[in-house]
C-alpha cells in the first residue's frame, strides 16, 4: 500500500507544511506562482502513486525526480521574491532534500542493473 512507503508520507507531509505557506502569498500571485507551487506538489505526489502501482518503475521515479527538481526551483523563486521567509525556505529545502534522499533511494532500489 502506497502509506507503507516513507517518501509518500514525506511528501504528503510536505504538502500540508506548504499550502498555509502558499496562501500568504501576495493576492497577484497566489493564482500564479502559489498555483504552480501546489500543482508541481500534486504531480510529484502522482508520479510515486502511478510509480507504486507501475511493474516498471523507473522511468516514472526519473519523472518524480524532475517534479522535485522543478519544484525547488519554484520555492527557490518564491523566496527570492520575497513570498516565503528565509526561515521558510530552510524548512522547504531540508523537507525537499529529505524526500530527494528517499526518492534516490527508491530510484537505486528499481534501477536497471
Amino acid at each position: 500500500m502506497i502509506d507503507d512507503l516513507i517518501v509518500y508520507q514525506k511528501t504528503y507531509d510536505f504538502m500540508l507544511w506548504l499550502h498555509p505557506v502558499v496562501n500568504k502569498f501576495p493576492k497577484s500571485q497566489r493564482f500564479v506562482l502559489g498555483q504552480r507551487i501546489e500543482n508541481k506538489t500534486l504531480d510529484l505526489i502522482h508520479s510515486m502513486l502511478s510509480a507504486n502501482i507501475e511493474r516498471e518503475k523507473s522511468v516514472l521515479l526519473k519523472q518524480a525526480s524532475v517534479e522535485l527538481d522543478e519544484l525547488r526551483m519554484l520555492i527557490r523563486l518564491a523566496k527570492d521574491l520575497h513570498f516565503v521567509s528565509v526561515k521558510q525556505y530552510g524548512v522547504a529545502a531540508e523537507k525537499m532534500n529529505e524526500i530527494g534522499k528517499l526518492l534516490f533511494s527508491w530510484m537505486k532500489k528499481f534501477s536497471p542493473k
